[in-house]
Parts: structure tokens; sequence; C-alpha cells
């Protein structure tokens, strides 16, 4: 078992501000087309950096201002292998049609 599992700052009892679901702000807010939904997408492009830089810089203002702890999520939750594997299923898939 990992060592600070039960010291984590956020099971203090405190407050913290979570960030708003990435994929989703920048899909609907800022319309942006994230291939199958994967953020990670935008960090092969300095622009898509910029985005992303952009997105987590609004919430870390906010706790800042409001002097509260963060907790953010990461904009990989779809390069793990498996969504990898769907994405290059569809475009073999679509090259057939």
């Amino acid at each position: 078992m990992a060592q600070f599992r039960k010291a984590l700052p956020q099971l203090s009892g405190e407050f913290f501000l979570t960030d708003g679901g990435i994929e989703t702000t920048l899909i609907f807010l800022e319309r942006l087309e994230l291939p199958d939904f994967a953020a990670f997408d935008l960090l092969k492009r300095k622009e898509g950096e910029a985005v992303l830089r952009k997105y987590f810089q609004t919430y870390s203002g906010l706790a800042q201002r409001f002097g509260t702890g963060i907790i953010l999520e990461s904009a990989t939750w779809r390069a793990s292998s498996d969504s990898g594997a769907r994405r290059k299923r569809r475009r073999n898939q679509a090259r057939r049609r």
C-alpha cells in the first residue's frame, strides 16, 4: 500500500475546487474538435498546449482567489492503449468505406 494514501490533502475535510470536465468544456464551450473525446490530442500542437494551459489556469486562479486547494484531472485519460486501439479500429473502418 502507498505510504501516504491515508494522508492525502483532499481527505483533510477542507474545501477543494475541482475542474469542470476538460473535454466537455473544450468541445462545447471552446468549440474545439477532439477526436474521440481525446484532449491529449491537443498536446501535439503548440496552440493546443496553450488551450490546455488556459483551461487549467482558469481553475488554479479561482482556487487561489478563494484560498482553497485544487484537484485537476489529466488531459490524458483517453491516451490509454485500450482507447488508442479503439481509435485505430475506427480509422481503419472509415478508410474501408
